[in-house]
């Protein structure tokens, strides 16, 4: 019914519908934000269009009006000849892909440039100690499956399980022991996606942001804030999200005894740089994550919502 209708006003007879009365047809007023999003996507796809120029010109069209609402349609790609576009955000930075991701690490790594006009980098001492993912990222993101193959290549792991099961350890041993809601996030993020993580974001711990061979006492005001983040998640179109987990010592000291408004004032001026460089920060208390089953019900919420309005779902 809806195609006949479709048909009768819009090809036959252009002008019968107005473009408020296409899309109240259609049920796009009605439609969530991801799935108008993919609409959009459709109308500009090859699949439609087998006409670059036509493509492009719509996507002009449709900018116009949608930047409002801080999205864009970005060409990401190609298929088949013809350029892919996709809805973005025009908050985020065009972020280049990292080059070497260090993670995982159980201490400060040290770290020496075998080129550095090629950013060839070389952790020495204990190389097990930090983990380094040199392989280009995706551009859908970095999902649990591209870390896989990574470290069973690298380890010559013999069968896909083996491998799951070593990486997973070797991630989860990287945690504080000291704090348990970082624990739990990690645990639970698993949990909730089950086998589904392999076509989801991979969950990095403890990934170094800026590195100086210098300690923040010897360098002094000049020190880079917030050396490694808890937690990174690279989504599709170079999006970076990191999420946090607040102890008492990022805002007190004494051991918790007193409170430090100096360390709350670092923290707040480390998001405000994070975020300009294009990076979206989510923080939670470790009272919120401590318990395991109050941080899988948190989670179980939070995740969903997370992936739906990056468009990161698989």
């Amino acid at each position: 019914m809806a195609l006949r209708s479709l048909q009768q006003h819009v090809f036959r007879n252009p002008g019968d519908w107005s473009t408020e009365d296409l899309f109240e047809n259609l049920g796009a007023f009605d439609a969530g934000d991801a799935r108008f999003a993919r609409f959009l996507e459709a109308l500009v796809s090859a699949d439609v269009l087998l006409d670059e120029a036509a493509q492009r010109h719509l996507v002009t069209a449709i900018n116009a009006p949608v930047r409002s609402a801080a999205i864009e349609l970005r060409e990401t790609g190609a298929e088949g000849g013809y350029p892919r576009f996709s809805m973005v955000s025009t908050r985020l930075a065009q972020n280049r892909k990292p080059k070497n991701i260090i993670f995982a690490s159980i201490t400060k790594p040290d770290i020496r440039f075998q080129s550095a006009m090629d950013n060839d980098i070389e952790i020495v001492g204990n190389r097990d100690d930090s983990l380094v993912y040199d392989r280009p990222t995706p551009g859908d993101g970095l999902h649990w499956r591209d870390l896989q193959t990574w470290w069973q290549d690298k380890h010559e792991i013999p069968t896909e399980a083996d491998a799951k099961t070593s990486l997973y350890r070797r991630l989860r041993r990287s945690l504080p022991d000291n704090s348990p809601g970082q624990q739990n996030l990690f645990d639970c993020y698993h949990q909730i996606l089950g086998t589904k993580v392999y076509d989801h974001p991979v969950l990095l711990p403890e990934v170094w942001l800026h590195w100086d061979y210098q300690t923040v006492r010897e360098r002094g005001p000049q020190a880079l804030l917030r050396s490694r983040m808890g937690f990174l998640l690279l989504l599709p179109h170079g999006q970076r999200i990191v999420l946090e987990v607040d102890g008492s010592q990022h805002y007190t000291r004494d051991r918790g005894q007193r409170p430090d408004s100096a360390k709350y004032a670092e923290t707040m001026a480390a998001d405000r740089d994070l975020k300009l460089r294009g990076y979206e920060v989510f923080r939670f208390g470790h009272d919120e994550l401590k318990d395991a089953t109050a941080a899988r019900v948190l989670l179980e919420q939070f995740l969903p919502a997370l992936f739906q309005r990056f468009n990161a779902s698989a």
